[in-house]
């Protein structure tokens, strides 16, 4: 095996990987070596609800340029019959799926913070879920026959937060909550059900994740990203989508991966687990800022967990 290239030969699907942490998966993937299907709903020629710039192609254009082979591919997860011709045609193409992301997701602009269920516009919560939820299982229904043919498949359930940090933390929304506890459970299931093919199955979260959304959010750029510590200066504690894909790849490098299956994992603490640092050469640890520093109400101090 390449150290350079670890994942040479290996076949992965980033399901929903226009932008934020799929994009940055999927790039990371390729720069290991693999070749990787991208897929989401915004495509050069047309723009999904979400109604943001961000491409497929765009996707697999830096795949390539990372030094692996980006395939993007047009799907709507919520779509059945799309899901099913998508592994076909990866099953025609490579004969096989090593790695299976699902970052489905899609629901930031349908979530009413601070509002109770029966305040919450139903038919946005809704599809919340439906986008959330839904996709993923559709996704794993179709592509789980492919992925355990052969022994060592990963399945990596993308979230926001652990199951620790899930567990006691409102999120601010009954849908949004559901959403993300739910995937996480899902990925303790899927694990029991691959076990017998020797396969594994993770929950991870990023920490907090400059996405392409969040930079907005904060008037920045990923050049100017510091500057929001003077709107929150637990910002600075934040890391770049690329983060959160070399946690994949190091879980996907791993020939003893099997002993993590069904855990709840995040970018920070399997970077201390693996060795891999941030783009900046800093190793942020979200999950432990946050039990230490954020939960009990402490100063800010974002540096000393990098």
């Amino acid at each position: 095996m390449n150290p350079m290239k670890p994942l040479a030969g290996k076949v992965a699907l980033v399901a929903g990987a226009t932008r934020g942490a799929g994009r940055g998966i999927a790039v990371e993937l390729g720069a290991a070596g693999a070749t990787v299907y991208v897929t989401g709903r915004t495509t050069r020629a047309q723009r999904s609800e979400y109604n943001r710039p961000e491409t497929i192609e765009e996707t697999a254009e830096l795949v390539d340029q990372a030094g692996g082979q980006g395939i993007a591919v047009q799907v709507d997860h919520l779509v059945p019959e799309q899901v099913q011709a998508l592994i076909k045609r990866i099953e025609r193409e490579q004969g096989k799926l090593d790695i299976l992301v699902n970052d489905i997701w899609g629901g930031e602009y349908l979530a009413e913070w601070n509002v109770p269920v029966w305040k919450h516009s139903l038919q946005k919560g809704l599809r919340m879920m439906e986008l959330a939820v839904n996709t993923h299982i559709i996704t794993s229904h179709y592509a789980l026959p492919l992925l355990i043919r052969q022994k060592n498949g990963l399945v990596v359930e993308i979230t926001d937060g652990t199951e620790e940090l899930n567990r006691n933390l409102y999120r601010l929304s009954l849908f949004y909550d559901l959403c993300k506890t739910s995937v996480i459970r899902m990925a303790w299931a899927l694990a029991q059900e691959l076990a017998p093919y020797e396969c594994t199955a993770v929950s991870l979260t990023p920490g907090w994740m400059r996405s392409e959304i969040m930079l907005e959010h904060f008037g920045v750029t990923e050049d100017t990203w510091r500057d929001a510590a003077s709107q929150d200066p637990n910002f600075l504690i934040s890391e770049t989508p690329r983060y959160t894909g070399r946690a994949v790849v190091a879980l996907a490098s791993d020939p003893d991966v099997r002993r993590l299956s069904g855990q709840s994992l995040s970018s920070g603490e399997l970077a201390e687990m693996y060795g891999f640092r941030d783009l900046d050469g800093s190793q942020p640890n979200f999950m432990k800022y946050y039990r230490e520093v954020l939960e009990p109400g402490k100063p800010p101090a974002a540096e000393q967990y990098r």
